[in-house]
């Protein structure tokens, strides 16, 4: 009997690569022919390659304010109209702090939008688990909780030095060793070096006072460092090979792994692990900056806004969104925490899901320029003085001693806009305001970075012997 070939094989469904060998070598094994041959292959032979669909339509929670907001808001829907088309999603939504994230057809920060049976690491980004903590005190000052905050945290690259590191349970770690992804030895290795740690960009270490009882609040905001974005890295990877497989026309960043593969699962499992070692990041430092304030503890809450969250076969995709659907946390105590910028209250809300939100509510109040457009707009005016008048009454402090002026209150959207619209829209109600009193940031730490030192100092050679 002659074997079957590679060209009889595509005629009956499949396609080029290592799975039509595969098939070949069954069916010759088998010794298939004819309508049995017909048969096998009917059912087993590949499901046709998801396309781009139509757009299933979303919720666009965001109008523009401005002359200045129009541009974003343009930007904004047309990458979430190309977004949509991503064959595995089936409803979105977008938050008023909305701005692009990327090409066109990348989630925007403030974006929402749920996969069938579909997980998309590009869609939860790098900051996995990026998260909000807050600790009410009994009995501190302000000044108090910032000083011992700043003695506490860890604001920059890296980890934190020997002799200063925070213990990682071991449990934690061994479930991290357990898991397919988060036993890579250089995530190991950042998830003990790096707990205890902010990073930069936008994160902080923020002290104000409730408005409601005129408690002292320390509010932290940051990601899961590393390990997170190394998480990121090996599921984009194993994502991209998925999306060869199975998809035509998907750009690279919307590519998925589906939620029932091997793959799948233990990618679902290292987002859970990902989201306790951010937790014990966040309290790491609340409980420290406690000892050394010598404070009481009155309540300790919070909740992430860059993670997926799955309900049935749908997984929830948010991108700089805060969930309020209590269905969708494991450890919420029905209040959820938004902040807007340095000099703003931070908002406490309670909402429910309806047609509007679809369980989820604005991270913060977003932007409108990029980092660099921003300093751009800013110049002709020193660093001193836009710092002065920007943080006016607050002690606002940046780790690197060298000032940020793309993370202070211009470089945001109003603030006022984004609460009206949450409110206009229905999305959430604030419950309480954490009034400010101060915060620390990372800051320019590049500035002062051991390769621009030397670049630095390699153009004074040059130019001295010039």
């Amino acid at each position: 009997m002659t074997d079957i070939t590679g060209k009889e094989m595509i005629a009956l469904g499949f396609e080029q690569g290592p799975d039509l060998k595969h098939a070949m070598d069954r069916v010759n094994a088998l010794g298939l022919s004819g309508d049995a041959l017909i048969a096998w292959a009917a059912e087993n032979k590949p499901a046709p390659r998801l396309r781009l669909q139509s757009n299933p339509g979303y919720q666009f929670n965001l109008e523009a304010e401005s002359e200045a907001e129009e541009g974003n808001v343009a930007k904004v829907r047309a990458t979430m109209d190309a977004l949509m088309r991503t064959p595995t999603l089936r409803a979105g939504a977008v938050m008023p702090d909305a701005c692009p994230a990327g090409p066109e057809g990348t989630i925007p920060v403030g974006g929402v939008v749920a996969a069938h049976k579909a997980i998309h690491p590009g869609m939860h980004s790098a900051d996995i688990c990026c998260s909000v903590m807050v600790t009410e005190f009994a009995d501190a000052t302000p000044q108090d909780v910032l000083n011992a905050v700043h003695k506490a945290t860890h604001f920059g690259p890296g980890g934190r030095a020997n002799g200063t590191r925070f213990t990682m349970s071991p449990a934690l770690y061994d479930g991290f060793r357990d898991n397919a992804f988060l036993s890579d030895k250089k995530i190991l290795q950042a998830a003990q070096e790096q707990l205890g740690t902010q990073g930069d960009g936008n994160h902080f270490a923020y002290v104000g006072t409730s408005e409601a009882n005129g408690t002292t609040c320390l509010v932290t905001h940051h990601g899961s460092r590393g390990p997170g974005a190394g998480l990121y890295k090996l599921g984009m990877r194993v994502a991209e090979k998925w999306r060869k497989k199975l998809s035509e026309g998907v750009s690279k960043h919307n590519a998925w792994i589906p939620s029932e593969s091997d793959e799948g699962i233990a990618y679902w499992d290292a987002l859970q692990l990902i989201r306790k070692w951010t937790k014990a990041n966040h309290n790491a430092l609340h409980q420290r900056a406690a000892e050394l304030a010598k404070a009481s503890v009155k309540e300790r809450f919070w909740n992430e806004h860059n993670f997926v969250f799955k309900q049935g076969d749908l997984f929830w995709h948010a991108k700089g969104a805060t969930p309020i659907d209590n269905e969708m946390l494991p450890d919420t105590n029905g209040t959820q925490i938004v902040p807007l910028n340095m000099a703003e209250p931070i908002l406490l809300i309670r909402s429910t899901p309806n047609a509007r939100n679809l369980g989820f509510a604005p991270h913060g109040a977003g932007r409108n320029l990029s980092r660099t457009a921003h300093k751009r707009a800013m110049a002709g005016e020193t660093e001193e003085a836009i710092f002065a008048r920007e943080t006016d009454g607050l002690d606002v402090r940046f780790y690197s001693g060298n000032v940020d002026i793309s993370e202070l209150p211009s470089a945001y959207k109003s603030a006022r806009g984004v609460q009206d619209q949450m409110s206009r829209y229905g999305l959430a109600d604030v419950a309480d305001r954490i009034m400010p009193y101060g915060s620390i940031m990372a800051g320019d730490w590049e500035r002062d970075a051991p390769w621009r030192i030397k670049a630095r100092a390699k153009y004074a050679a040059r130019e001295q012997h010039a």
